[in-house]
Parts: C-alpha cells; structure tokens; sequence
C-alpha cells in the first residue's frame, strides 16, 4: 500500500509517527513561508503543513503550486496544532502532519467545479462531471449509506434461511404496465430480448421449483417516464417465500424495518408497524401512500352539503358527487387571501375547480367570503365535523372521488411542509393492505391488474371475480415509508381455476396467456405451493432514510429524468455495421 493511514483517522495519540498518506487537494493556504494543505480522501481530511524546519524554500514553493484536486503522496512526522489552532469540526482537527516535501501523482487540470465549493453548480453539470460529484463528502456518505443498508438487507435475510438466487437479465418480453427496454438477438434475427421489469416470474418458478425462500438485490428496468424518485434502471431488493400468508410476509418485513433503522439509523421503531386498508387510505388521506408523520385528515361532508344553499356544494352532492376538506391547525393567520389564491390555483393542477374555505374565527363562527350562502345552522355542522378551532384554516374541494383525493392529497402535502408539521428527521413506516385486484383504463375502459395479473384476490371475495370484478380485493401490501411507497408485493394464484378467471377479466385469451406466460403456466401445472412476495425499492429506501429528496443523489451514475447519462453520452449512435450484424434498420431521421 502505498500510504500507511487514511485522511480520517489520526488523533493525538499518533503525534510522533511517521506516516504516508494518500489523497486529493482539498484546498491550499500560504501563510508566509508555510503551504497548508488540507488532504481530503473518502474517510475524512487531514491538515499537511510543508515548511520550515523540515521543508526548504523550494520544497515550499512547490508545494504552493499544486493545483486543487491533484492527487498527491506525503510523508511526514504527525504533530500536534498549534495552541488555540485546533479545529472541533474535524475528526483530525487536533493533529497535522508536518512534511518535508510531497509528491504529486496525477495533477488536477482546472475544474469546473470543486467538491468543497458551498455553491454547488446545476444538476447537469455534476452529472456530466460526475467523477467530480462524487468525492464530494455527501455523495461519499449517501453511498456509503447505500452500502450499509444492503450488507444489513442481506445479513437479515441470510439468518431467516433465504436464499440467494441470480435471476436472467436477458428474457422473454412480457409486458407488465410499463414499456420493456429491448435487446436484439444476433443470432436469431428479428429476436429480441427484453430487459427484466422485475424477477416475478423466475421468483415464481423458484417457488415452483422448491426454493421455499428466495432473496436478491436485483437490477431492473422500466422504459417509463421519470421524476424525481423513479429512474429507468432501478435496484430492488426481491423476495419470494412458500407456505406463506400475507401476514408472515408483512411480518417478516416489519423485522427488517425495525434492524436496518436501529443498526443504520440507531432509531427505534415500535412493531408492528400500522396497517390500513387502501379504502382506508383513500378516505382519510387521498392517496394510497399516506405521510403519517402528521394529521390533517380528509374529512367528507357531503352531507351537510347536500343541505345547503350554497350552489357549488349542493349541485356538487346532488349530482353523487364529493365535497371533502382539511383543517390546518392554528393556520388561519399564517395564509392570507393572496396566499389562498395560490393554493386555489395550485389544487386546480390536480383537476379540482376552485377551493372553498373558511376562516375559524375567534368567537368559534365561519368566516369566508361564501358564508353568506350557509345557514348558521349548517355552518355549526361543518365546523362540529371538521373539528374546527379559532384560528383554524378549514379547506375544501367539490368534485368526483378522485379528483377531492388528488387534490386534497396534494394540499395536504404541501401545507404539511409549509407549516412544519413534522420533523424531517422523523421515520415513519406504515403498511397499506387490501388494494383493488383491478382498475379501469382510461383509454381502453377494459380493467387492469392493479398489481399483476398474478396476484390472489382475497379469500373471501373470489365469488367477486364473476359478480363485482370493481368490488374484489388483492391479497396486496404496499410498505409506506415517511409518505412514499417503499416496497410492494402480493400472495400469488396458485390454481389455474382462478388463474383463468383473472386472466379472461384482463382480455388475455388461452393463447395470448400461452405466448406471454407459457414457461411460467407450465410450472405452475406441476404442483404450485401457495406463495407469495416483495419487492423492496432499494433507491428509495436509501433515499428516504437518508433524508433526500432526489433519488439521483444515492445512485452512483444515475440516468437525467430524460434516461440518458450526461457523463457517457449514452445512449449513442452505433455504427451501421452493427445495425446490419444485428439485422436492425435506423427509421430515426438524422440531425441536420
């Protein structure tokens, strides 16, 4: 090796040793005859001082001309600081290492940006220089994180008897919702592969095949749109588990949630985690990934609605329709109109019309400028059901279901933030249960799996599938962490009965079923364990309990929200030579 220690963890008790260290130039100070230079590696930064007595002049000014972020070699004898020189922010800050000279090893040519700059440039100029981002120290940290978190992923999964499989990343297309990203087959022209959404299917036949408890942190691809938290490639950590309920596999999890936030975290999390159903969910937040850091609950009132005189509200009711509100606590003072016109136009994004509101008043009454269209009487009601206080800010939305949930979920979001109403350092982990079998496409109108077409309906809605598909629920559960969707899975049909049923409800005949899913209808011919799963977003998971808020920022070489990759350019033109190996032909119009 070629240094004895690294950046980050000398102390005093080292003062007096000879020492190599290794690293990149974080910054430089010449203070009249010495160079100061903070040396900077993935552990921490150490103070080296090259000047007198162990350094001559010319030493002295070679150092000084050492550009930043030059990799460089020194060694030297580890000294205590100067009195009152100390500095408490640094692991280090006690000791420096006094050196005679340095040697550098691959000098920096000017960057466009340096990791130690507190004006960090725009997101697309660290990804196109993401070699540089990335000695930044809270890049650094945010991988490390990662890293920790899948060793604790893996150790827990390993003492509960998983094992570990490698699935294919070359497979059969099988649509799941999302386009395939495709890979064409030299060999068998006009073949191609498709990159996996997901294991589901090899995970299934593990099952099938005797692997009772299957494990893997496994690399997948969805050619979708992206925002913040969703990248086309993705890390999941997958599971499948035989001779199993939803409750074991929910369980399972809650112990993995409560190791991984006590060893990495050094948080306690009280078990079980809650549990609502997705009914529940959608009537008390809107959204079937509720922030359960804080309250501010929908409440329906379309019932006293459908008493008044207030046009917007009863033609609302009337018409089967919704009127649903909020209460911001203590708010009423901190929006003023201008302010609440900016949340009216901000919910109208989510389809709403407009939004109604009330100001509670000192005395207990409603004041707003539609009061004048509400009986006293109907007023004390919506006040009793909104559980208003004086100061309160009362908020409402009249519309379908799902638009007083968007938008209602939306406003919620953005006043829990803008008011402060949780604490970000917070970890908060919830399950979502019972989620719809299916839903209805908005172009097609033909229903949907909510989940995958592989997915069990509850026991005692099987009889749904023929009477009420609308009706019927999965055997699925979403794990909810601070608000986000961290993980899904499901308990599997198992029998070709029901399989059948489900497949005929989502227009899939006998020989699309065979063409699509063949390998996996044959295994499951063959004496099928009852089983079930889940999946795990890695990303996200290393994101929230980092307190991030952008997934880019824990994936070392992320892809733009327009999938490509700044730093290598990819993806790229290939030669025509391999088009015509592949027996490919470009249909995309060249740039002029």
């Amino acid at each position: 090796m070629l240094r004895t220690h690294n950046c980050g963890e000398l102390r005093k008790e080292h003062v007096g040793t000879e020492v190599t260290l290794c690293g990149w130039v974080e910054n430089k100070r010449d203070h009249g005859g010495a160079v100061f230079i903070d040396l900077r590696d993935r552990y921490g930064l150490t103070q080296v001082v090259i000047g007198p007595p162990e350094a001559d002049q010319a030493q002295i000014d070679a150092a000084g001309h050492v550009p930043a972020e030059s990799v460089i070699l020194v060694r030297g004898k580890v000294a205590d600081r100067l009195e009152g020189k100390t500095n408490d922010k640094l692991a280090t800050g006690a000791i420096e290492v006094r050196c005679p000279e340095l040697k550098v090893l691959n000098a920096c040519q000017t960057p466009p940006f340096t990791p130690g700059q507190s004006d960090l440039p725009g997101e697309d100029l660290r990804l196109k220089y993401r070699f540089l981002d990335l000695r930044r120290p809270e890049m650094q940290r945010a991988l490390v994180l990662r890293s920790t978190i899948i060793k604790e992923m893996r150790d827990y999964f390993a003492e509960h008897d998983f094992i570990d499989v490698e699935t294919p990343i070359l497979g059969r297309s099988t649509p799941e919702g999302a386009r395939d990203y495709l890979v064409p087959s030299r060999v068998h022209p006009g073949n191609f592969y498709a990159l996996p959404q997901s294991p589901q299917l090899y995970k299934q036949i593990l099952m099938v095949a005797g692997f009772d408890r299957y494990v893997q942190v496994a690399k997948c691809f969805r050619d979708e749109d992206l925002r913040a938290d969703r990248q086309p490639e993705f890390t999941q950590l997958d599971l499948e588990m035989s001779f199993v309920d939803a409750d074991d596999i929910m369980g399972l999890i809650d112990g993995l949630v409560a190791q991984t936030a006590k060893n990495v975290l050094g948080k306690d999390v009280q078990l079980p985690l809650p549990r609502m159903t997705y009914d529940e969910a959608m009537r008390r937040f809107g959204h079937d990934a509720p922030d359960l850091r804080f309250g501010m609950e929908i409440v329906d009132v379309t019932s006293v609605a459908k008493k008044t005189e207030f046009r917007v509200f009863r033609a609302t009711a009337d018409a089967g329709n919704f009127v649903r509100g909020i209460r911001a606590e203590g708010a009423a003072e901190k929006y003023s109109r201008r302010q609440i016109d900016e949340l009216t136009e901000f919910v109208k994004d989510f389809g709403a019309k407009g939004l109604a509101w009330f100001r509670v008043e000192e005395d207990g009454s409603l004041w707003s400028p539609v009061a004048k269209n509400f009986d006293a009487e109907h007023l004390a009601e919506i006040k009793s059901l909104m559980a208003g206080e004086p100061g309160d800010l009362l908020m409402f939305l009249a519309d379908s279901w799902e638009v007083t949930c968007k938008g209602l979920y939306a406003l919620r979001k953005r006043l829990g933030a803008e008011l402060k109403l949780y604490d970000s350092e917070q970890l908060h982990c919830s399950w979502v249960t019972e989620f719809p079998m299916f839903e209805r496409d908005e172009e097609s109108g033909r229903w949907v799996a909510m989940h995958h077409p592989f997915t069990a309906p509850l026991e005692s809605d099987l009889d749904k599938l023929d009477s009420d598909p609308a009706g019927c629920r999965a055997q699925a559960y979403d794990l909810v962490i601070n608000g986000s969707e961290a993980g899904g899975g499901t308990i599997r049909i198992h029998d070709q009965q029901t399989q059948s049923k489900v497949f005929g409800l989502l227009g899939i005949d006998e020989k699309t079923a065979e063409d699509r899913f063949g390998f996996l209808l044959n295994a499951l011919r063959f004496g099928a364990p009852p089983h079930g799963g889940i999946a795990l977003g890695v990303d996200r998971w290393v994101m929230l309990l980092a307190g991030l808020e952008n997934i880019r920022e824990v994936i070392a070489f992320p892809k733009t929200q327009k999938a490509s990759d700044l730093m290598t350019e990819a993806p790229g033109a290939v030669d025509q030579d391999q088009l015509t190996e592949l027996h490919l032909r470009s249909l995309a119009k060249k740039a002029e």
